[in-house]
């Protein structure tokens, strides 16, 4: 059974648990959908969280129609979501200033790991001015499947050099939590949508309200 006391390594998730990124997209989806003569409800767009691309392509088809032109949907969502970051940036999530600098105070290896694409997950760290935190970045492109196979996650592992089962896994969607509880991660769930997922708090090891939290939980594991 995993000790919280010995823990070796911390794996992040990006989208959603580092960085407000989520929120940017639905907004982007929204005006494309509405630009397409879509009109879907804000829930439909939450619950693409944490999926890979594909999957949200499978999706769309599923409630716009079969017909549904997912090129010119990426093309124009891409244009709006741009047009908004290029203005207003992308937030860092609260508490992970803090939260990292106690990794590295703890001299703890950490990585990001996302189902995004390489081009994007760096594109959306410069925008939030982290481009160079994370050494490591495995992302989609690294592995045969995407969450929530547990690939990505055996891979940051591996990069790390650490056995997966003494690693973190930090994640917001129950798409991540379901990857990190298959790698044999142990599975911190921090949500970014409410009411949290009662899957994923059902599978996570752990569930904090945010990083804050998360960081006062990790000291706490210290004292025991």
């Amino acid at each position: 059974m995993f000790n919280p006391g010995d823990f070796a390594a911390v794996i992040f998730d990006m989208d959603g648990l580092v960085l407000d990124t989520e929120s940017t997209y639905c907004l982007a989806w929204r005006q494309a959908a509405a630009a397409m003569g879509k009109d879907l409800p804000d829930a439909f767009y939450w619950s693409l969280s944490g999926l890979h691309y594909r999957d949200v392509e499978q999706k769309l088809l599923a409630s716009c129609g079969a017909d549904f032109k997912l090129q010119v949907f990426h093309d124009t969502a891409g244009m709006f979501w741009r047009d908004y970051v290029g203005t207003h940036g992308i937030k860092i999530k609260p508490g992970f200033s803090e939260l990292l600098a106690y990794i590295i105070q703890r001299q703890l290896p950490f990585c990001l790991a996302t189902n995004s694409r390489a081009v994007n997950a760096h594109e959306c760290l410069e925008l939030a001015g982290l481009n160079g935190v994370f050494a490591t970045v495995i992302t989609r492109d690294d592995v045969r499947c995407g969450k929530p196979a547990p690939d990505i996650f055996l891979t940051a592992a591996d990069a790390l050099h650490v056995d997966i089962r003494r690693c973190l896994v930090l994640e917001d969607s129950y798409t991540g939590i379901i990857a990190a509880a298959r790698a044999g991660a142990f599975p911190v769930y921090v949500p970014s949508v409410t009411p949290a997922d009662p899957a994923a708090v059902t599978l996570c090891g752990m569930m904090a309200d945010d990083l804050r939290q998360t960081l006062d939980i990790l000291r706490a594991w210290e004292k025991l």
